[in-house]
C-alpha cells in the first residue's frame, strides 16, 4: 500500500526492499511517508518485516533496493551514529558499570558536548521521566519499569527529532506496561518528537498511535489511524489481527447501492458492506466485531437480517459479558455485552436470535 510522498514528509521509504539471501524478500516494495511529530506504529506478527524496516531506518541494516530519507535527505549511506536518531530497545541496553547519570551522559560525550551542557541535559532528561533522584544509582539497583524510563531518557537526552522504539515494553508486567504506554505517548506529543514504534501487541498499537501500519509478508496491508483500522479493515488479515473478530464464510448473491447480499454456507442471508468483493458469485469471508452484535430484538433496526444462534458458553468478565455461540455452523462466534442491570445473562443451550447493522458487517476476501 503506497502512501504518496509530499512536501511535509519527514521520514520517507521509497520502493524499499530487503533481502538477506539475495532471493527471498523480507520487505517488499515499501512506500511510506511520515510527517514531523507523528507517532507511527509498525504492527505485525513475527517475521512480517516490521523490525527490519526499523533497523533499516536506524542504519543497522542496509536496504537492498530503494531509498530511505530523513528530512528530505537520503540516509542510505550515513552510519547509525551520524543519523541523530534516538533508540529504545526491549532489553534497555544500559551500561551496567556506569551510573544512571553516566549512562545518559555517554551519548552527549560522543557528540562532543561540553561538561556543563551535559549535566544540564542529563538533569532535564531525568526530570522528564520523573527519575531526577536516581542519577547516582546503577542499572542493577532499579526495577524493570525504572530501567525502561532511563532507557527512554537516554534516547531523548540529545534532543533527537526522531526516536525509534523496538518492543520497548515487552518485558514489563501488564499494569506497568499500560502505565508506560500513556507516559510515552504524552511525552512524545509534549516534546513534539517523531516516533516509529514496533510491536506485535495490537492493544498497544491502538492506544498509542496516530497511525498504524499493519505488516504481513513484508508488505503494509493497511495504514490508517487506529479507529479506522478497527472499524474499517481492508482485508481479512487486518480484521483478524486487530482486535476480536467474528467471521462467517459465504457467497455474494448481489450488490446494490453499497450493500452486498451474502448467502452464508449454511444457507442464511445477511446484508454486508462490500469491502473487497465486487460481483455476484464471489466467495467472501464476512467480518463482524463481537460488540456490534445484538440479541435484544428491541435494539435491532427494522428490516435487519437476523440469524438463529445457540448459546454455548457465558463468561462473566467484570465490565463485560462474553458469550460464545453456535452461528451458521461456526462454534467460535463471540458476542460482548456491557455488564448492566438490564442486560440478560444468557445460559448454555439457550436459543436466541442475533443481528447487526449492515454497516458493521464487512464482506472481505475469502
Amino acid at each position: 500500500m503506497a502512501d504518496a510522498s509530499n512536501a511535509d514528509a519527514f521520514v520517507e521509504f521509497e520502493r524499499v526492499q530487503k533481502s538477506y539471501d539475495g532471493e527471498n524478500l523480507v520487505v517488499k516494495d515499501l512506500n511510506l511517508t511520515m510527517p514531523k511529530g507523528e507517532f507511527l506504529t509498525m504492527l505485525g506478527p513475527s517475521g512480517s518485516g516490521k523490525t527490519t524496516c526499523l533497523m533499516m531506518l536506524a542504519g543497522f541494516e542496509t536496504a537492498t533496493h530503494g531509498d530511505i530519507r530523513l528530512g528530505g535527505t537520503s540516509i542510505n549511506n550515513i552510519p547509525p551514529h551520524k543519523r541523530g536518531i534516538g533508540m529504545v530497545f526491549q532489553n534497555y541496553a544500559l551500561f551496567p558499570h556506569m551510573t544512571i547519570a553516566e549512562n545518559l551522559s555517554f551519548p552527549l560525550e560522543v557528540r562532543k558536548i561540553g561538561k556543563s551542557d551535559r549535566e544540564a541535559k542529563v538533569k532535564r532528561a531525568l526530570d522528564m521521566v520523573e527519575m531526577g533522584a536516581f542519577g547516582g544509582r546503577r542499572p542493577s539497583q532499579l526495577s524493570g519499569g525504572q530501567q525502561q524510563r532511563i532507557a527512554l531518557a537516554r534516547a531523548l537526552v540529545f534532543e533527537p527529532e526522531l526516536v525509534l522504539m523496538d518492543e520497548p515494553l515487552g518485558a514489563l508486567d501488564k499494569q506497568l506496561r499500560e502505565k508506560m504506554q500513556f507516559e510515552i505517548t504524552h511525552l512524545a506529543h509534549r516534546l513534539g518528537i517523531t516516533v516509529v514504534y514496533v510491536t506485535h501487541d495490537e492493544t498497544e498499537a491502538l492506544t498509542m498511535s496516530d497511525r498504524v501500519a499493519v505488516f504481513e509478508d513484508g508488505r503494509i496491508q493497511q495504514l490508517a489511524p487506529p479507529d479506522k483500522l478497527y472499524e474499517e479493515p481492508q482485508n481479512s488479515f487486518v480484521a483478524q489481527f486487530i482486535g476480536a473478530n467474528n467471521t462467517l464464510d459465504g457467497t455474494v448473491k448481489e450488490i446494490n447501492n453499497g450493500v452486498a447480499l451474502v448467502q452464508l454456507d449454511g444457507g442464511e442471508l445477511i446484508d454486508c458492506r462490500p469491502v473487497n468483493v465486487s460481483k455476484p458469485g464471489e466467495r467472501t469471508r464476512v467480518s463482524i466485531r463481537p460488540e456490534r452484535v445484538e440479541y435484544n430484538k428491541e435494539r435491532l433496526a427494522e428490516g435487519v437480517h437476523t440469524l438463529k444462534a445457540e448459546v454455548l458458553e457465558f463468561i462473566y468478565m467484570g465490565d463485560i459479558f462474553r458469550t460464545r455461540l453456535r452461528v451458521a455452523g461456526n462454534e467460535e462466534f463471540v458476542i460482548k455485552t456491557r455488564n448492566a442491570p438490564d442486560q440478560e445473562r444468557l445460559k448454555p443451550g439457550q436459543q436466541i436470535e442475533i443481528g447487526w447493522l449492515p454497516s458493521d458487517c464487512h464482506a472481505l476476501d475469502a
